[in-house]
Parts: structure tokens; sequence; C-alpha cells
């Protein structure tokens, strides 16, 4: 092309339709040829044709001023598409969702001999995105469980053609990808997120795709933000055999392996499960005849943590195995039940056949006295019965009835110079 010549008057001389289809794959190195009234050239060598800094006259195909026809050529060659793939921002709903929004830059480069041209002025690359629709572009689509959160046509994308006929296809996606964890174990698993590009039309005999560089970890932006996503590991391998959706097709696959916040869950969810336990525990300090306290802690401690279960498990997904969360629920409930079934069984034995003007000493409980025959009733035998100790007049474990008092509530004491009965 002569100097002087603008971007646009380049492109709209190279997709000519007379000379170019854009609805034929591009010629592999070898297998293609171009007609003129004055001249046949074949297609340039490939090598170095995925540098775009060759500039050389040599890698023209065509002169200035010919009429070019392309001759379709058997061929049994295949296409090469380099990808590579730059994370922008990654993102989830909150921390036990399992759907993770993944934005990226999707580079696609690959050569077409039929677009390389010679250009003695200060073009380096042609700017094709006004002409994206009149070049041969490969029909990549994504595999994944998931969703688009843009258009399924991308909107935002950058399309360059390089003198040696490189062409660089860069577009921004935007997905939301359905993840796989193992919720039996839930907050202490990875989830892993998992999508694959291949073809839609073109089988494994006409493209291939291949990771550019043989980069086997994803690109990562500089300024890459992330919101609820704390990735740990990516890897970039080819779609195995055993997990492609179709055989005869190439992929490429990508995996991102994501871990959870654990602090988050502690102070969430462990260290309150924990307090409200222990909470419930307090009862057992209390008089066994404090029934207004004992019954506010334990039904206070198991509404609040009802509450907080109820409210934290409305975020989890819905499955129907049995998990890590429902363990430990359940644990939790366990204790506060058995907290309150203790003060009932407590309440219970202190007022079976209470003894009528009987005075405790301080330290004396009257369900440890009556504790060895209610159990013996039902069969229960102790070592050695909490009440039966021989001990002196005075001593702190004896109890004590007054004869002087009669039926009447008794407040005297042994020491007080009353007629008294000592049981020991």
């Amino acid at each position: 092309f002569e100097d002087g010549r603008s971007d646009k008057e380049i492109l709209d001389n190279l997709l000519l339709p007379s000379r170019y289809d854009k609805r034929l794959i591009p010629p592999v190195s070898g297998n293609c040829s171009y007609m003129s009234g004055f001249s046949v050239n074949m297609c340039a060598e490939r090598e170095n044709a995925f540098n775009p800094e060759l500039q050389t006259p040599s890698s023209s195909l065509f002169l200035f001023g010919s009429f070019f026809l392309q001759t379709p050529v058997a061929s049994h060659s295949t296409l090469t598409v380099n990808m590579s793939v730059l994370l922008l921002s990654l993102a989830s709903p909150d921390e036990s969702s399992l759907k993770y929004e993944v934005e990226f830059l999707l580079q696609q480069q690959w050569f077409d001999p039929r677009l390389q041209y010679w250009n003695r002025s200060q073009y380096d690359f042609l700017n094709a995105i006004h002409h994206h629709k009149d070049v041969w572009l490969p029909d990549t689509y994504f595999i994944m469980h998931g969703d688009f959160k843009d258009p399924l046509i991308p909107v935002h994308f950058a399309l360059r053609i390089y003198r040696n006929g490189t062409v660089n296809y860069l577009m921004r996606r935007h997905l939301i990808l359905s993840c796989q964890g193992a919720l039996d174990i839930f907050p202490f698993d990875d989830p892993q997120c998992s999508f694959a590009m291949e073809s839609i039309s073109y089988e494994e005999s006409a493209i291939t795709y291949v990771w550019k560089n043989d980069e086997d970890t994803l690109g990562k932006s500089p300024s890459l933000t992330t919101l609820n996503a704390y990735l740990i590991q990516n890897q970039t391998i080819p779609c195995p055999p055993k997990g492609s959706w179709r055989v005869a097709y190439d992929c490429l696959k990508v995996d991102l392996i994501f871990t959870r916040d654990r602090a988050f869950y502690f102070t969430t969810v462990f260290i309150p499960g924990i307090i409200l336990v222990t909470s419930s525990f307090i009862t057992f300090w209390l008089e066994w005849n404090a029934v207004p306290a004992r019954v506010m802690i334990g039904v206070t401690t198991m509404l609040n943590f009802f509450t907080t279960s109820n409210g934290f498990r409305s975020t989890l997904p819905v499955v129907s195995n049995l998990t890590a969360m429902n363990v430990w629920d359940g644990v939790c409930m366990c204790f506060i039940y058995a907290s309150l079934l203790e003060f009932v069984c407590v309440n219970y034995v202190g007022r079976k056949r209470p003894l009528h003007n009987v005075v405790y000493r301080p330290g004396e409980n009257p369900v440890t006295q009556r504790l060895p025959a209610v159990l013996s009733r039902i069969g229960i035998i102790l070592a050695t019965p909490l009440g039966d100790k021989k001990s002196d007049g005075a001593a702190p474990n004896e109890i004590v009835t007054c004869t002087n008092c009669g039926p009447n509530p008794c407040t005297h004491t042994a020491n007080n110079g009353c007629a008294t009965e000592v049981r020991r």
C-alpha cells in the first residue's frame, strides 16, 4: 500500500468481498493461493506468524494495484488459536453463596494470511473494530454452570490486524458461575468453579485452542478487585477427554478454587454458640428452688440460639444431606436442652415429700439429702449415699427437727437451748 493511505482504506481493500470471504476459516500457511491478473502469490510461510513486531515487506501477500481472488485448495492442516485470560474482578453475593461473578478479558490470537499487508507509512497495526462484521472470527463458546451477566454477544472488544496477518481479538466477559462445594464440611470447604471454551461449529480437525505461551495459570490485573471471594488457586488446562462435553471439539478449561473467610464464621456462628451454651450452664450454680432465674436463663438462651441459627441457616444452600452446620446446631441445642432438663429434675426431687419442721444448716441441700432415696426407687444404687454420713451434733450436714414447735415452722437452731431431735 502506498504511503498516505488510511487504515480504513487498507481494511476496505483487504476485506473486499471479491478477495475475502469471512465465512471461510483462515487458510493455514502453505495450503492456499491467491491469483491476480498479473501474478500468483503463494501464502507466506508461517514462521514468526504470531509475532506482531514482524513488519517486513517479504511477509506481504499481494502487490498494490493487483486484483486478488482466493481459490480453494484442499487443506488438512489445523488453525491454531492462542488464548489467554486476564482476571479483572471476583465477587460473591455473600460468604455462604456458591455463586461467583468473574469478570475477565479474553484474548484470542490467530494467523490469517489473507490479511497480510505492507504499508510503508506509520501503521503498525490496523484497528478493525468497525470492520469486525466483515472479518472471520472464531466462534468461541463458553461451557459453564451459570449465566452471562452481560449480553451473549460482547459489547466491549478490540480487534487489531498486524502487518504479518496476525489477528488479535480481545473481549470483556462477565460470567456468573455456579460452583461446587462440599457442604458436608461447610464452612471448611473450598468451592471450585470451572468453565471451558470451545468452538461451537469447528471440530478439532479444523481449530485447535492452545494457551498462549503455555500458561498454566490465569493472569491477574494489578487492580484486581475481590468482594467475598478469596481465590487461592487457579489453573488453565486442556479439557480432559472424559470431562469434555463433545469429544470431537477441542476446548480449554479454567479452574478457580476459592476458600471461605474462617474468621467470619467464628465470629458469627461458633463463638456466639459457645457463649449461649455456657450461659445456660449458669443455672447449675443457682439455688435449686430459684425457679424464676433458672427458667429465664434456660428459655432465653434456647430462644436466642434458635433465632441466631435459623437466621444464618436461611442464607445457606438447601440440601437434603446432613451438613457440619447441622451437627453443630444439634449439639448446641442438646446442651441447652440438657440444662433445662437438669432444672426440671432438680426441682422435682427437691419438692418430692417435703419434711415439715426441718431446718437446714448453711451449705445443706435437700436435693442431695433425698437423691439416694429417689434413685433407689428407680433401681439406681449409689456407692456412697450422699445422706448417709455420721457427724457430731454440731456438724453442718445434720438435719435438726425442733420438738417444741410442733407442726409450725421452726426458726430455732441446734444450739439455741430448745429440745431437739437429731437425725444422723
